[in-house]
């Protein structure tokens, strides 16, 4: 089996985590109100390539995603222009309330320098082992592709699966007779 196979493989395996969002949770700081983090990161608003999440005063992004159960996080596609698209990009792993005067006081989880071919969709795979029992997701775009004043991001898709917990429910009583 060659890489690519393998890595096809493991990708059958990974869902896309939209629907294990917490969207009452979700919050961006810097972004501009007018292209908010729904059109990025939405079901339908991440799809249309006229929509995009934009910075506002300089070209940080810092976005907060918590999850409606304990997720592992496998890949995440971040897709921009070539020029205004996202550059480095840290991510943080069960770190809450972080803002742009902390978080380079905590080392990431994960940082990726994103390629030309990652702001076209290609996947950037993670650490998984920084990744395992997550519940939530701190994105930190720090610059953009060119060092323009405004990053700006048409998608953000996360990849992984669920952790397997006991449905305590499920489980009967067992009667003594």
């Amino acid at each position: 089996m060659s890489a690519v196979e393998s890595a096809t493989a493991i990708q059958r395996s990974q869902v896309d985590l939209l629907d294990f969002i917490d969207w009452s949770g979700v919050e961006c700081l810097n972004q501009n109100s007018n292209h908010s983090i729904a059109n990025a990161l939405k079901q339908g608003y991440r799809e249309d390539e006229g929509l995009n999440l934009e910075s506002d005063a300089d070209e940080q992004l810092l976005i907060y995603i918590p999850f409606t159960q304990v997720i592992k996080l496998h890949s995440i596609v971040i897709k921009g222009s070539e020029e205004e698209g996202p550059k480095t990009v840290k991510l943080f792993s069960n770190k809450e309330h972080m803002g742009f005067s902390n978080v380079n006081d905590f080392p990431s989880s994960d940082t990726a320098v994103l390629s030309p071919d990652n702001l076209k969709g290609k996947p950037t795979v993670l650490k998984y082992v920084k990744f395992q029992n997550v519940r939530s997701l701190t994105i930190f775009i720090e610059d953009n592709q060119s060092g323009s004043e405004i990053t700006k991001v048409q998608k953000i898709a996360l990849h992984g699966s669920t952790v397997e917990t006991t449905d305590m429910k499920g489980l009967k009583k067992i009667e003594e007779h």
